[in-house]
Protein backbone atom coordinates (compact mmCIF):
# COMPACT_ATOMS: atom_id res chain seq x y z
CA UNK A 1 0.00 0.00 0.00
CA UNK A 2 1.77 3.04 -1.30
CA UNK A 3 1.84 6.24 1.23
CA UNK A 4 -1.35 8.66 0.73
CA UNK A 5 -2.07 12.52 1.45
CA UNK A 6 -4.74 13.31 4.04
CA UNK A 7 -5.38 15.69 1.41
CA UNK A 8 -6.33 13.39 -0.96
CA UNK A 9 -8.52 12.24 1.52
CA UNK A 10 -10.29 15.57 1.98
CA UNK A 11 -9.16 15.98 5.47
CA UNK A 12 -6.92 18.60 7.39
CA UNK A 13 -4.61 19.18 10.01
CA UNK A 14 -5.35 20.79 13.13
CA UNK A 15 -3.45 23.82 12.57
CA UNK A 16 -6.14 26.46 11.49
CA UNK A 17 -9.13 24.70 14.11
CA UNK A 18 -6.87 25.17 16.72
CA UNK A 19 -6.26 28.72 16.18
CA UNK A 20 -9.61 29.39 15.43
CA UNK A 21 -10.66 27.43 19.03
CA UNK A 22 -8.32 29.13 20.72
CA UNK A 23 -9.85 33.03 19.77
CA UNK A 24 -13.37 31.85 20.03
CA UNK A 25 -13.06 30.49 23.63
CA UNK A 26 -13.84 27.06 22.69
CA UNK A 27 -12.66 23.27 22.16
CA UNK A 28 -12.54 21.11 18.93
CA UNK A 29 -14.29 17.52 19.97
CA UNK A 30 -12.29 14.76 19.09
CA UNK A 31 -14.50 11.79 19.52
CA UNK A 32 -12.77 8.12 19.54
CA UNK A 33 -14.38 5.42 17.19
CA UNK A 34 -14.05 1.87 15.82
CA UNK A 35 -16.89 0.93 13.49
CA UNK A 36 -19.01 2.39 11.39
CA UNK A 37 -21.83 2.97 13.43
CA UNK A 38 -19.37 5.77 15.92
CA UNK A 39 -18.41 7.23 12.80
CA UNK A 40 -21.19 7.96 11.36
CA UNK A 41 -22.95 9.33 14.71
CA UNK A 42 -19.53 11.37 14.71
CA UNK A 43 -20.02 13.26 11.55
CA UNK A 44 -24.20 13.47 11.50
CA UNK A 45 -24.18 14.73 14.99
CA UNK A 46 -20.92 17.19 13.92
CA UNK A 47 -22.53 18.48 10.57
CA UNK A 48 -26.12 18.81 12.59
CA UNK A 49 -24.39 21.23 15.26
CA UNK A 50 -21.85 23.08 12.39
CA UNK A 51 -18.60 21.84 14.69
CA UNK A 52 -15.30 21.44 13.20
CA UNK A 53 -14.23 17.63 14.46
CA UNK A 54 -11.39 15.70 14.94
CA UNK A 55 -12.28 11.49 14.55
CA UNK A 56 -10.11 9.91 16.53
CA UNK A 57 -8.48 6.02 16.57
CA UNK A 58 -6.18 4.36 19.37
CA UNK A 59 -3.51 1.73 17.82
CA UNK A 60 -6.00 -0.77 19.18
CA UNK A 61 -8.47 0.98 17.54
CA UNK A 62 -6.83 0.88 14.36
CA UNK A 63 -6.12 -3.18 14.82
CA UNK A 64 -9.49 -3.27 15.74
CA UNK A 65 -11.14 -1.26 12.13
CA UNK A 66 -8.39 -2.53 9.84
CA UNK A 67 -5.52 0.15 8.75
CA UNK A 68 -6.85 -0.04 5.20
CA UNK A 69 -10.58 0.27 5.33
CA UNK A 70 -9.87 2.70 8.16
CA UNK A 71 -8.69 5.11 5.47
CA UNK A 72 -11.70 4.63 3.22
CA UNK A 73 -13.87 4.95 5.78
CA UNK A 74 -12.54 8.68 6.45
CA UNK A 75 -12.43 9.15 2.86
CA UNK A 76 -16.47 8.23 3.15
CA UNK A 77 -16.79 10.45 6.24
CA UNK A 78 -15.87 13.74 4.10
CA UNK A 79 -18.10 12.60 1.44
CA UNK A 80 -21.28 11.92 3.61
CA UNK A 81 -20.30 15.37 5.23
CA UNK A 82 -20.90 16.98 1.99
CA UNK A 83 -23.76 15.01 0.49
CA UNK A 84 -25.30 16.33 3.57
CA UNK A 85 -24.84 19.96 2.51
CA UNK A 86 -22.33 20.41 5.27
CA UNK A 87 -19.43 22.22 4.98
CA UNK A 88 -17.18 20.97 8.23
CA UNK A 89 -13.57 20.88 8.96
CA UNK A 90 -12.53 16.92 9.67
CA UNK A 91 -9.25 16.00 10.91
CA UNK A 92 -8.28 12.01 11.41
CA UNK A 93 -6.06 11.44 14.53
CA UNK A 94 -3.81 9.09 16.12
CA UNK A 95 -4.75 8.91 20.03
CA UNK A 96 -1.93 7.58 22.05
CA UNK A 97 0.55 6.86 19.51
CA UNK A 98 3.56 5.11 21.09
CA UNK A 99 6.35 4.76 18.60
CA UNK A 100 7.28 6.22 15.94
CA UNK A 101 7.11 3.69 13.32
CA UNK A 102 3.31 3.79 14.32
CA UNK A 103 3.20 7.67 14.05
CA UNK A 104 4.78 7.25 10.71
CA UNK A 105 2.16 4.51 9.34
CA UNK A 106 -0.13 7.00 10.56
CA UNK A 107 1.18 9.59 8.53
CA UNK A 108 1.92 7.13 5.18
CA UNK A 109 -1.49 5.76 5.32
CA UNK A 110 -3.73 9.27 5.33
CA UNK A 111 -3.84 10.75 8.75
CA UNK A 112 -3.92 14.20 9.34
CA UNK A 113 -2.28 14.80 12.66
CA UNK A 114 -0.92 12.08 15.42
CA UNK A 115 0.17 11.76 19.06
CA UNK A 116 2.77 10.55 19.84
CA UNK A 117 2.82 9.90 23.72
CA UNK A 118 6.42 9.70 25.38
CA UNK A 119 5.20 10.35 28.81
CA UNK A 120 6.31 7.09 29.99
CA UNK A 121 9.42 7.53 29.03
CA UNK A 122 11.78 9.76 30.70
CA UNK A 123 11.51 13.31 30.36
CA UNK A 124 14.98 13.17 27.59
CA UNK A 125 13.70 10.29 25.92
CA UNK A 126 10.14 11.66 26.09
CA UNK A 127 11.72 14.78 24.20
CA UNK A 128 13.92 12.62 21.60
CA UNK A 129 11.13 10.23 20.66
CA UNK A 130 8.33 13.22 20.01
CA UNK A 131 11.43 15.42 18.21
CA UNK A 132 11.84 12.13 15.75
CA UNK A 133 8.11 12.15 14.96
CA UNK A 134 7.71 15.79 14.43
CA UNK A 135 10.66 15.81 12.27
CA UNK A 136 8.60 13.16 9.89
CA UNK A 137 5.50 14.19 10.63
CA UNK A 138 6.43 17.99 9.74
CA UNK A 139 7.97 16.82 6.23
CA UNK A 140 4.10 15.77 5.60
CA UNK A 141 2.57 18.84 6.78
CA UNK A 142 1.16 16.79 9.26
CA UNK A 143 0.71 18.40 13.02
CA UNK A 144 1.73 16.60 16.10
CA UNK A 145 0.69 16.29 20.19
CA UNK A 146 3.16 15.28 21.92
CA UNK A 147 2.11 14.53 25.97
CA UNK A 148 4.00 15.64 29.44
CA UNK A 149 2.73 14.05 32.46
CA UNK A 150 1.15 10.83 32.76
CA UNK A 151 -2.73 10.28 33.22
CA UNK A 152 -4.04 6.99 35.60
CA UNK A 153 -6.73 4.58 33.90
CA UNK A 154 -6.11 2.68 31.21
CA UNK A 155 -6.00 4.22 27.24
CA UNK A 156 -5.73 0.72 25.07
CA UNK A 157 -2.38 -0.96 25.94
CA UNK A 158 -1.15 2.19 27.77
CA UNK A 159 -2.06 1.86 31.59
CA UNK A 160 -0.80 3.49 34.77
CA UNK A 161 -1.62 3.43 38.35
CA UNK A 162 -1.20 6.52 39.21
CA UNK A 163 -1.55 10.17 37.61
CA UNK A 164 1.55 12.22 37.71
CA UNK A 165 0.57 16.01 37.19
CA UNK A 166 2.38 17.94 34.26
CA UNK A 167 5.45 20.15 35.59
CA UNK A 168 4.76 23.19 34.24
CA UNK A 169 8.66 24.21 34.59
CA UNK A 170 9.30 21.74 31.62
CA UNK A 171 6.79 22.69 29.37
CA UNK A 172 8.74 25.46 27.52
CA UNK A 173 11.70 23.40 27.44
CA UNK A 174 9.76 20.67 25.93
CA UNK A 175 7.79 22.71 23.29
CA UNK A 176 11.04 24.25 22.21
CA UNK A 177 12.89 21.51 21.29
CA UNK A 178 10.52 18.96 20.11
CA UNK A 179 8.52 21.80 17.97
CA UNK A 180 5.04 19.92 18.52
CA UNK A 181 2.19 21.71 17.34
CA UNK A 182 0.16 20.70 20.51
CA UNK A 183 0.75 19.74 24.28
CA UNK A 184 -1.37 17.13 26.40
CA UNK A 185 -1.32 18.22 29.70
CA UNK A 186 -2.16 15.76 32.98
CA UNK A 187 -4.11 18.46 35.51
CA UNK A 188 -5.94 15.45 37.34
CA UNK A 189 -8.55 14.00 34.65
CA UNK A 190 -8.27 10.72 33.74
CA UNK A 191 -8.78 7.62 31.16
CA UNK A 192 -12.17 5.25 31.36
CA UNK A 193 -15.31 5.19 33.08
CA UNK A 194 -13.79 4.74 36.42
CA UNK A 195 -11.33 7.76 36.51
CA UNK A 196 -11.86 8.31 40.60
CA UNK A 197 -11.87 6.32 43.52
CA UNK A 198 -15.40 7.87 45.12
CA UNK A 199 -17.81 6.82 47.62
CA UNK A 200 -20.97 6.93 46.27
CA UNK A 201 -22.61 10.28 46.55
CA UNK A 202 -18.95 12.16 46.63
CA UNK A 203 -17.78 14.48 44.17
CA UNK A 204 -14.85 13.66 42.10
CA UNK A 205 -11.30 15.81 43.01
CA UNK A 206 -11.53 19.28 40.93
CA UNK A 207 -9.28 19.76 38.19
CA UNK A 208 -5.69 21.49 38.44
CA UNK A 209 -6.79 24.42 37.27
CA UNK A 210 -3.46 26.55 38.97
CA UNK A 211 -1.63 24.22 36.96
CA UNK A 212 -3.92 24.80 33.87
CA UNK A 213 -2.61 28.58 34.45
CA UNK A 214 0.94 28.14 35.13
CA UNK A 215 1.39 26.27 32.07
CA UNK A 216 -0.58 29.13 29.85
CA UNK A 217 1.91 31.50 31.45
CA UNK A 218 4.79 29.54 30.39
CA UNK A 219 3.56 29.19 26.24
CA UNK A 220 0.94 31.18 26.18
CA UNK A 221 -1.05 31.23 23.01
CA UNK A 222 -0.10 27.46 23.03
CA UNK A 223 -2.87 24.84 22.23
CA UNK A 224 -3.54 22.43 25.44
CA UNK A 225 -5.18 19.43 24.97
CA UNK A 226 -7.46 17.19 27.71
CA UNK A 227 -7.48 13.46 27.68
CA UNK A 228 -9.44 11.40 29.71
CA UNK A 229 -12.24 14.37 29.67
CA UNK A 230 -15.54 12.34 29.29
CA UNK A 231 -18.04 13.25 32.03
CA UNK A 232 -19.25 9.54 32.17
CA UNK A 233 -22.53 11.00 31.94
CA UNK A 234 -24.94 9.54 35.07
CA UNK A 235 -27.80 8.58 33.02
CA UNK A 236 -26.12 6.50 30.92
CA UNK A 237 -24.56 4.79 34.04
CA UNK A 238 -27.77 4.38 35.37
CA UNK A 239 -29.24 3.01 32.31
CA UNK A 240 -26.48 0.09 31.76
CA UNK A 241 -26.63 -1.19 35.61
CA UNK A 242 -31.29 -0.64 34.91
CA UNK A 243 -30.45 -3.12 32.33
CA UNK A 244 -27.67 -5.52 33.96
CA UNK A 245 -24.59 -4.32 33.77
CA UNK A 246 -22.18 -3.53 37.10
CA UNK A 247 -21.06 0.17 36.67
CA UNK A 248 -20.74 0.91 40.07
CA UNK A 249 -19.04 4.27 41.22
CA UNK A 250 -18.29 5.41 37.33
CA UNK A 251 -17.98 8.88 38.04
CA UNK A 252 -16.37 11.43 35.32
CA UNK A 253 -15.23 15.05 35.11
CA UNK A 254 -18.18 17.86 35.66
CA UNK A 255 -19.45 19.34 32.63
CA UNK A 256 -18.67 22.76 34.59
CA UNK A 257 -15.22 22.25 34.60
CA UNK A 258 -14.44 21.22 30.93
CA UNK A 259 -16.95 24.47 30.40
CA UNK A 260 -14.27 26.34 32.26
CA UNK A 261 -11.15 24.60 30.42
CA UNK A 262 -12.41 25.22 26.87
CA UNK A 263 -12.73 28.35 27.43
CA UNK A 264 -8.79 29.02 27.81
CA UNK A 265 -6.36 27.69 26.30
CA UNK A 266 -7.57 24.03 26.39
CA UNK A 267 -8.69 23.29 22.56
CA UNK A 268 -9.05 19.89 21.83
CA UNK A 269 -10.96 18.03 24.55
CA UNK A 270 -11.07 13.96 24.21
CA UNK A 271 -14.02 12.23 24.87
CA UNK A 272 -13.81 8.20 24.18
CA UNK A 273 -15.41 7.17 26.96
CA UNK A 274 -19.27 8.70 26.89
CA UNK A 275 -19.53 7.47 23.51
CA UNK A 276 -18.95 4.44 24.66
CA UNK A 277 -21.57 3.95 27.78
CA UNK A 278 -23.82 6.35 24.84
CA UNK A 279 -24.34 2.83 22.69
CA UNK A 280 -24.22 0.31 25.56
CA UNK A 281 -26.76 1.64 27.78
CA UNK A 282 -29.12 1.76 24.36
CA UNK A 283 -28.06 -1.81 23.39
CA UNK A 284 -28.52 -3.20 27.05
CA UNK A 285 -31.78 -1.72 27.14
CA UNK A 286 -32.76 -2.99 23.31
CA UNK A 287 -31.87 -6.62 24.87
CA UNK A 288 -33.51 -6.30 27.88
CA UNK A 289 -36.85 -4.75 26.30
CA UNK A 290 -36.72 -7.39 22.91
CA UNK A 291 -34.95 -10.69 24.27
CA UNK A 292 -35.75 -12.19 20.55
CA UNK A 293 -34.03 -9.55 18.85
CA UNK A 294 -30.52 -10.32 16.95
CA UNK A 295 -30.60 -7.85 13.76
CA UNK A 296 -27.59 -5.58 14.71
CA UNK A 297 -29.38 -2.85 12.86
CA UNK A 298 -32.47 -3.12 15.39
CA UNK A 299 -29.65 -2.67 17.65
CA UNK A 300 -26.80 -0.90 16.61
CA UNK A 301 -29.15 1.49 14.98
CA UNK A 302 -30.80 2.90 17.99
CA UNK A 303 -27.21 3.34 19.49
CA UNK A 304 -26.03 4.93 16.65
CA UNK A 305 -28.72 7.66 17.44
CA UNK A 306 -28.26 8.24 21.30
CA UNK A 307 -24.57 8.90 20.23
CA UNK A 308 -25.74 11.56 17.70
CA UNK A 309 -28.13 13.30 20.60
CA UNK A 310 -24.88 13.04 22.89
CA UNK A 311 -22.96 14.84 20.25
CA UNK A 312 -25.35 17.37 19.73
CA UNK A 313 -25.18 18.27 23.33
CA UNK A 314 -21.51 18.03 23.85
CA UNK A 315 -20.55 20.43 20.84
CA UNK A 316 -23.53 23.05 22.27
CA UNK A 317 -23.29 23.07 26.14
CA UNK A 318 -20.08 21.93 26.76
CA UNK A 319 -17.00 22.41 24.20
CA UNK A 320 -18.78 25.47 22.54
CA UNK A 321 -18.21 24.25 19.18
CA UNK A 322 -21.24 24.40 17.35
CA UNK A 323 -21.66 26.92 14.82
CA UNK A 324 -18.03 27.29 14.64
CA UNK A 325 -17.52 25.10 11.28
Amino acid sequence: MGAVKYTELGLVNTKEMFKKAMEGHYAIPAYNFNNLEQLQAIVIGCVESKSPVIVQVSSGARKYANQTLLRYLAMGAVQMMKDMGGNIPIALHLDHGDTFELCKSCVDSGFSSVMIDGSHHPYDENVALTKKVVEYAHANNVTVEGELGVLAGIEDDVSSEVSHYTKPEEVEDFVKKTGVDSLAISIGTSHGAFKFKVKPGEEPPPLRFDILEEVQKRIPGFPIVLHGASSVIPEYVDMINKYGGKMDNAVGVSEEQLRRAASSNVCKINIDSDGRLAVTAVIRKVFAENPKEFDPRKYLGPARDELIKMIKYKNEKVLGSAGKA
